[in-house]
């Protein structure tokens, strides 16, 4: 990382980011005048070097495109295109399982009680995979052709991991049950491994459609209150694949950020075991304990501080000095991602000042 003092002309707005229609409401597409980009500053911080700044949550981006069914049923599509209307949001996704909107919830989830396969063992005769191959990548390009040029690190998204789809195949009692029965074991490893096939395959086709270089595999392993399998188990059924798809993503360049809420603390070394750069996790984990234990060999998501828009200066700077302060240090062996939702423009600003200047003179 080349080591460049900080100058003011760095927050002179020199433009607007690539932002889905979908996410205008969410934040503010400016481009500042950074002096180097902002996917490289968070790949440098994940090579564990010192970083520019403070990465953040808007060093990146990911897509979620319709041509991926599984977000046209899951109501997340995220791409270039037109924000999804209601009457279009669940229907069937990849496999042709059939989800339902539910608008109180903001989401889509198979409707329990009659699910595809009553054992895992069946799938190999009732679950028919979608043909990757033949989706309209040439469109999916040229629709999204802008990301090629954003200066963050843009990456693909699949909302759907290995223990979700499971669930989407059987409810969850079947999926939950299914992990731990040794007569339905050895399907659910060869149905992993073929997912593992599609996914990659999904990944090579964003690659060459549209330059990603992450990929954010969503696979929720817990509720609220623990998890939902033991660590054992999460190592014997879940972290070969993941450790495949991790190894796969580091072979092609690319790093991989496994979203995955729950209480899952037990399992962040499962994590680790499978090779995943980045966790955000949900802030009821205990997130400084996971810091000091394990932020040397994972890279956790720290949640940004608690400010509203009636936040004066002065809190938003303090606030933004307080984090540096906490995490700064740290680096380069344990660097973190402060990220969430709305991230105050002030305080980015703020926070890209004092990390620019904290991390210049650790270099």
């Amino acid at each position: 990382m080349q080591k460049i003092p900080y100058s003011e002309d760095e927050l002179k707005v020199v433009g607007e980011l690539v932002v889905p229609p979908a996410w205008k409401r969410f934040m503010t597409p400016v481009r500042y005048n950074y002096p180097i980009l902002a996917k490289e500053n968070i790949k440098a911080a994940l090579r564990h070097e010192i970083p520019m700044w403070m990465p953040t949550g808007s060093d990146y981006t990911n897509v979620e495109s319709r041509i991926n069914l599984d977000h046209v049923a899951r109501a997340e599509i995220m791409d270039l295109g037109p924000v999804q209307p209601l009457e279009e949001k669940g229907g069937p996704d990849l496999f042709g399982i059939e989800w339902e909107f539910i608008p109180s919830a903001g989401g889509s989830m198979v409707r329990p009680g009659k699910p595809r396969l009553d054992d895992a063992n069946e799938w190999y005769e009732k679950i028919t995979f979608p043909d990757v191959d033949a989706l309209d990548w040439a469109g999916m390009a040229e629709l999204n052709a802008p990301y090629k040029t954003d200066p963050r690190s843009v990456g693909a998204t699949f909302q759907n991991g290995l223990f979700e789809r499971l669930i989407s195949f059987m409810d969850f009692e079947g999926a939950a049950m299914a992990m731990i029965d040794d007569d339905q074991k050895g399907a659910i490893h060869d149905l992993f491994a073929k997912l593992c096939d599609m996914y990659e395959n999904f990944i090579l086709h964003y690659r060459d459609a549209i330059g990603i270089e992450q990929i954010m595999f969503h696979d929720d392993w817990g509720s609220q209150k623990d998890c939902f399998f033991s660590l054992k188990t999460c190592e014997e059924m879940l972290v070969p694949y993941i450790k495949r798809l991790t190894d796969f993503c580091h072979s092609h360049g690319m790093w991989f950020q496994l979203h995955c809420c729950g209480k899952n603390e037990k399992l962040v070394p499962a994590m680790i075991d499978g090779g995943v750069d980045v966790w955000n996790g949900q802030p009821h984990n205990d997130k400084e304990m996971l810091y000091k234990t394990y932020g040397d060999k994972i890279t956790l998501g720290m949640p940004l501080p608690v400010l509203t828009p009636e936040s004066t200066d002065e809190e938003i700077n303090k606030a933004a000095k307080d984090a540096v302060a906490k995490y700064a240090p740290g680096f380069p062996e344990k660097p973190v991602i402060l990220s969430g939702f709305g991230m105050n423009p002030k305080f980015t600003q703020a926070l890209y000042r004092e990390s620019r200047e904290a991390f210049y003179k650790m270099m």
